[in-house]
């Protein structure tokens, strides 16, 4: 009996963390919209949603059940299977960098109060799911695999402007991952290491703290890069209401559309977090262990809501630019991601490897 709770004990507490984390990302993508919503109607002068629960707090629950209850639609002639996977195949590459980022500090724990000898061995506790030596790769793979569910969703539509908008999600995610990509070089040599904790770690132990200093070209060229994959103002070409209908999925309804809809806010919160772990220190906070003992339950709890703090800011400039800017055409969206921003991060890239050349000689 022992050795099986052994032997099930990890299993259940990895189980406990992913829901915890998948949990809690829906939550904040859920009022994300809602604070989108508000903050939109503040700046264009109305009041926002403000009926359902006090001040629009269930908002979102209401959104989702009108989703579930909604007829679904099945065009005809379409490719049935493709049309029904993806959504799915979206939602699931945008959830699944969710696994490798570090949420915060490892926590000291003593376990073995619990029965059976279940704690022996347990000396912390991290609040990452899973820690990959190649992080960064695997997030840039896994949002690239991203865009297959946008393509596949135009294609099997069978619909003129469905096509048109996975068509240009397609060229736009070609455009801008280049430079996304060579952006986060400039970081992947300051901190000599592919994995998420290590680049955080490094930048604890470096000169300026946040890479953002000395990467700072990099973190600009990173940020635009973030709003085109995302498809977000001024970069939402493949949605584009005012040519498109509603891009590639106008033959979408019910869950389905929910689906594509949550893929979007899901995408805007994990590119969020990546920025603000490779160049705002992730959970780290200077001068946080003159206070707090790192390891200690109080240090971690103050690191994660400082890493909450930073990733909401960036979700806030989200909302910020599509209550400002307007869009772009497509042409100078392909121009502009061409001809100025991969040229700027490979420069951002040569000077960097300059610099760090001579810093080690």
């Amino acid at each position: 009996m022992e050795d099986v709770l052994k032997t099930a004990f990890p299993f259940v507490v990895y189980s406990v963390a992913i829901l915890l984390a998948f949990q809690g990302v829906l939550m904040i993508v859920a009022y994300t919209v809602l604070g989108e919503r508000k903050i939109l109607g503040w700046i264009q002068g109305r009041v926002g949603p403000n009926r359902v629960g006090p001040w629009g707090v269930l908002q979102p629950f209401a959104d989702l059940f009108k989703f579930i209850l909604k007829e679904d639609i099945v065009p005809d002639k379409s490719t049935k299977v493709v049309y029904m996977m993806a959504p799915l195949v979206a939602l699931t590459c945008a959830l699944l960098p969710i696994v490798v980022y570090p949420f915060g500090p490892p926590i000291d724990v003593d376990l073995s109060f619990l029965p059976y000898g279940l704690g022996e061995g347990i000396k912390q506790i991290p609040l990452t799911i899973a820690r990959l030596d190649v992080g960064v790769l695997y997030v840039l793979g896994i949002t690239s695999v991203g865009v297959y569910g946008i393509a596949l969703a135009g294609w099997s539509s069978n619909n003129k402007y469905s096509l048109m908008g996975g068509l240009r999600s397609s060229a736009q995610m070609i455009s801008y991952e280049l430079a996304m990509g060579a952006s986060i070089i400039g970081v992947v040599m300051l901190a000599g290491s592919l994995d998420l904790h290590e680049i955080i770690w490094a930048q604890g132990h470096s000169t300026f703290k946040w890479f953002i200093i000395p990467q700072f070209v990099g973190f600009v060229v990173f940020l635009i890069a973030a709003f085109a994959e995302t498809n977000r103002v001024p970069f939402d070409l493949p949605e584009a209401e005012t040519e498109l209908v509603a891009g590639f999925h106008t033959e979408y309804s019910a869950l389905k559309f929910a689906l594509f809809f949550m893929a979007e806010y899901v995408n805007m919160f994990t590119v969020s977090v990546m920025v603000v772990t490779l160049f705002l220190g992730g959970w780290y906070i200077p001068g946080l262990t003159h206070i707090f003992d790192y390891g200690s339950i109080p240090y971690a709890i103050v690191s994660h809501v400082g890493f909450l703090l930073k990733i909401f800011f960036f979700l806030f400039l989200y909302i910020w630019v599509r209550g400002t800017l307007p869009r772009f055409r497509f042409d100078q969206l392909m121009s502009f991601g061409w001809k100025f921003l991969l040229p700027v991060a490979i420069g951002n890239v040569i000077v960097t490897t300059i610099v760090v050349y001579f810093m080690n000689r």
